[in-house]
Parts: structure tokens; C-alpha cells; sequence
């Protein structure tokens, strides 16, 4: 039997891309914080640089997602999340750009409003700022429901709406966030390093899955690891399984489930609450390297790689990447609650 070995990029080349995300996104050294914390040597990959609409990992599964979209001659784009959703931002800006209606399904419920000003600021504003209709709704668990839902009601409207799953989390979602380890190899070659592992926030899954999916091919020695942001460290790890299947298949490459590890502890006392931890991986961002973490999100991603060099998971002498998935326009939502 023939064995398969193109290389990651020849095989996501296969698949059609708007170009909507600024890429290659940078890969640069974190010094200052690597000395603060007596190593490893920590590097980040500025996945909050993709460009539109303030940036994100979203915009690089939007980039292949919505080029379905647009193929089909959808007129409007279809997702939801909760308020701060950085993922809705990140839809409603491509959907501007594109000139495509957008309607989101916002999510109440999931968690108590941290601060006065978390329901009109940030996200929320950046929402309406890029002509979003916004429906709110109650948040059952289900992550998807709400979104099918308003896609009907556009349909029997005369509307041609395309669903975009919530984190834009899907097979096609997965495959599309390969295309960062396709970066990240090359220029860790560049810059004289093989990283030990990626150390990202994961919570709707596709990201981690396209990380794993991705290293699978291109970066076998790197571990992929994800810092549950959900405390949902279970249902997490099986969406990941799930997703990277789904885009190992797509790719035609194999997938080992042993590959996926998500952390668990690190989410703080509920999705979207900061902890001390969290509040603490921000502040040593921002005054060590200049760098705005969210406190849903990227906040909680770097506390649990903090948490896990002072537990001695990597040598002084090894390479770790931080992932930063963007959402800094949350911070300004949560302003009052972090004591910064």
C-alpha cells in the first residue's frame, strides 16, 4: 500500500480560502516573561494579529468556513455565543467586510454579568458597530440550538442564510486552524528552535483539533496541549476527538486520540469568571511583554502554561509556544472586575 507522505501545506492547499485573515500571523520571543518565570524560553504566536475586526483564531476558520458561504450565494451568515463572544465579533466584522447581512443568537444565562458594563462594552459594542441584528436568547447548554433556529426563521423569510457553529467549530473549522502549525513549523526552523509543545485556551474544540490534526503531519514532537477554559475538561477533550477526526479524515491523514491532552483546573470557578490566576497572567502580560490577554479566554490559557512551567512540566532548556487567540476587546467588558 501506498503511503501518503505530502506535506501539511500541499494537503490544505486543497481546500479554497477567502483570504480574508492577515497570515502568516508573527512568531516572537516572550523574554521578559520566560526570565520572570526562570524559563523554559516561551514564545508567542500572535494569533490576535490576524487583522479584521480587532483579530482572532476565528478569522482563519472563517477564511475557509465562509468561502462555502460565499460559494453557495448565501446572503446573510448565521452564528451565536454570549455577549462577549469573541467569536460573534469576528463573524460580524467578516460578514461586514463581505457585505453579507449578519444575525447572531445571543446567549443570556450562561453567566451572571460580571460588571456593569459587560453587556454594552467590548465585544458587545464591536457587534453593533459592524451592523450585527442581535436576538438574545437563554442559554439551555445546547450551543448550536439557538443558532439552527434563527437560521429557519431567515429561511422562511426568504433569506439564504449559512450557519456558522458556535466558535466556528467544525470539521472544516479544524481544518482550516491547521494551517497554523503549516506556519509555525517553518518559522521555528527560521528562528533556530523546535518547540516541545503549544500551549493554547481551549473550549469549543476546533482550534485544538486543527492544532493536533496539523502537529500529526508536520510537527510529530511537539505536544499540543489545551487549558480548559470551559470547566468542562470532559466534554472539551471529546469535542477535540470528535473534530480532529472529523479533519484527520478530510486531510487523509491518521489520527491518534492519545495525541489530544486537555488540562483541567485552570478555568477559575466557572466559564467566563476570571480568578486570581487568571487576573495575575494578564497583569505579567501586559507590563512584562506588552501583551493584552482576555480574561475568558487568553488569560486563563496563560495561567495554565504559568501554572504548569512552576510545576516543572518543561526543562530551562526547552522551547514552549503560547498561542494567543486574540480577545482583547473583552477586557474593556471586564475592566471593574480585574482590579487593573
Amino acid at each position: 500500500m501506498q503511503i501518503d507522505r505530502r506535506p501539511l501545506a500541499d494537503r490544505l492547499a486543497a481546500f479554497p480560502r477567502l483570504g480574508l485573515a492577515t497570515l502568516p500571523t508573527p512568531l516572537e520571543p516572550m523574554k521578559r516573561l520566560t526570565a520572570h518565570l526562570g524559563g523554559p524560553r516561551l514564545w508567542v504566536k500572535r494569533e490576535d494579529a490576524t487583522g479584521l475586526g480587532f483579530g482572532g483564531n476565528k478569522l482563519r476558520k472563517l477564511d475557509y468556513v465562509l468561502h462555502e458561504a460565499v460559494s453557495s450565494g448565501a446572503d446573510t451568515i448565521v452564528s451565536g455565543g454570549v455577549v462577549q463572544s469573541n467569536s460573534q465579533r469576528q463573524v460580524a466584522a467578516v460578514a461586514a467586510k463581505l457585505g453579507l447581512a449578519c444575525h447572531l443568537a445571543v446567549y443570556h444565562g450562561r453567566l451572571e454579568p460580571p460588571t456593569p458594563e459587560y453587556k454594552t462594552s467590548g465585544n458587545a459594542f464591536l457587534n453593533r458597530l459592524f451592523g450585527a441584528h442581535l436576538r438574545d436568547v437563554p442559554w439551555s447548554g445546547d450551543r448550536n440550538a439557538a443558532i439552527r433556529t434563527l437560521v429557519g426563521d431567515l429561511q422562511a423569510k426568504g433569506h439564504k442564510p449559512y450557519f456558522v457553529p458556535y466558535g466556528v467549530s467544525n470539521a472544516l473549522g479544524a481544518v482550516a486552524y491547521a494551517t497554523t502549525i503549516a506556519e509555525i513549523e517553518p518559522q521555528a526552523a527560521r528562528l533556530g528552535f523546535a518547540p516541545a509543545a503549544i500551549v493554547h485556551c481551549t473550549g469549543s474544540a476546533g482550534t485544538q483539533a486543527g492544532l493536533v490534526v496539523g502537529a500529526a503531519v508536520a510537527m510529530p514532537n511537539t505536544a499540543i496541549v489545551g487549558i480548559d477554559i470551559d470547566a468542562e475538561p470532559a466534554r472539551v477533550r471529546a469535542d477535540v476527538v470528535a473534530f480532529a477526526r472529523e479533519a484527520s479524515d478530510l486531510l487523509d491523514v491518521p489520527f491518534d486520540e492519545a495525541s489530544v491532552e486537555v488540562v483541567a483546573g485552570h478555568a477559575g470557578p466557572a466559564y467566563g469568571v476570571p480568578h486570581q490566576a487568571t487576573i495575575e497572567a494578564i497583569r505579567l502580560a501586559g507590563q512584562l511583554e506588552a501583551l493584552p490577554l482576555d480574561p475568558v479566554y487568553s488569560g486563563k490559557g496563560l495561567a495554565g502554561l504559568i501554572a504548569l512551567i512552576r510545576q516543572g512540566r518543561w526543562r530551562n532548556d526547552e522551547d514552549v509556544i503560547f498561542l494567543h487567540t486574540g480577545g482583547a476587546p473583552a477586557l474593556f467588558a471586564y475592566q471593574s472586575a480585574l482590579g487593573i
